[in-house]
């Protein structure tokens, strides 16, 4: 089975649901992120937890860990230390032994830029790439005791930068590391990114990117889903992230059009509207409970492995 084809070609699209030939789903996890315990109690924030909340999103079907690894203070978006996530792929590899771990380099905002790259040291199987900056205005809550790190609340209002050459310099040595390339994609002009690190043959095929809707991304709508759908370059798989309240119809979308999805607490910390999610594996329930019922099989970790271009064995820590 193909498992990449020009997803807006209506042909080929009732060609493959017709003859079942929908690709199966991965499910990928994005455990905690820019959320910490002063957004939901249950965010999973030391190595032990997002370690034993990826072995339970694992056991519910997700075959992709995303992970920020975090110190005690709470930064929002993790930190650049090598060997903590180390440590973090280790514990998850100890309790998943196939699942497929990817480490972030998207840090809080207050980690030096050029310490960014320092994280592929960690040698995840596949490491996250922005594709471009994105303007943020949120509120950061206080930690109350007994969390550590933010004493009062800090309105953030800030860029999160990137530099084409910090990009290609990622990629560089994640190609030399032999891990694959999560391109992230905020907005539909950072694709132009995307065919740079193409034309420099800094990316393998297939290529593999992480479609963000939301506030302060592209706009989550089906016509912008469309219009990103069209830009992608060939040889391209796609994985949807809706942020907020957003998530559950856009990746209801991603499902319909035989593409593939990430959820988690990163992403999403309510299950639904006024209700706190309990923990990351609820997401991941909740979308093979829909894959089920729209007839898209859900991928195995061996299966995402042979679909993403991976090696069958997975990297010991």
């Amino acid at each position: 089975m193909d498992f990449t084809w020009s997803y807006c070609n209506p042909h080929e699209y009732m060609r493959r649901v017709s003859k079942g030939e929908m690709p199966p789903l991965i499910i990928s996890v994005a455990l905690s992120g820019a959320a910490g315990k002063e957004n939901n109690p249950n965010v999973p924030e030391s190595n032990e937890e997002q370690a034993q909340q990826a072995y339970e999103s694992y056991l519910a079907g997700a075959a992709c860990v995303h992970v920020h690894a975090k110190t005690e203070d709470g930064e929002e978006g993790g930190v650049a230390d090598a060997a903590l996530y180390r440590d973090l792929n280790r514990r998850i590899r100890a309790l998943c032994p196939e699942i497929v771990i990817g480490n972030s380099t998207g840090t809080g905002h207050n980690v030096p830029r050029e310490e960014v790259i320092n994280i592929l040291d960690a040698d995840g199987e596949m490491v996250s790439i922005n594709l471009g900056p994105f303007g943020v205005r949120k509120l950061l809550k206080k930690r109350e005791p007994p969390l550590k790190g933010r004493p009062a609340d800090v309105l953030l209002d800030t860029v999160f930068p990137i530099t084409v050459g910090e990009q290609e310099a990622i990629a560089r040595k994640a190609l030399c590391k032999g891990i694959k390339v999560e391109l992230e994609v905020h907005h539909i002009a950072q694709l132009s990114n995307f065919q740079n690190l193409i034309s420099q043959e800094l990316v393998r095929k297939p290529y593999w990117t992480q479609l963000i809707f939301g506030p302060n991304h592209e706009p989550p709508t089906l016509a912008c889903f469309s219009a990103m759908l069209s830009c992608l370059p060939p040889d391209s798989m796609f994985s949807m992230i809706g942020l907020g309240p957003y998530q559950l119809p856009m990746i209801t979308m991603a499902i319909l059009l035989g593409g593939h999805v990430r959820v988690g607490m990163e992403d999403n910390v309510f299950y639904r509207r006024d209700e706190l999610a309990k923990s990351n594996a609820q997401f991941v329930e909740r979308v093979v409970r829909i894959a089920k019922e729209l007839d898209r099989d859900i991928a195995t970790p061996a299966q995402a492995r042979e679909m993403l271009g991976l090696s069958a064995t997975p990297r010991q820590y």
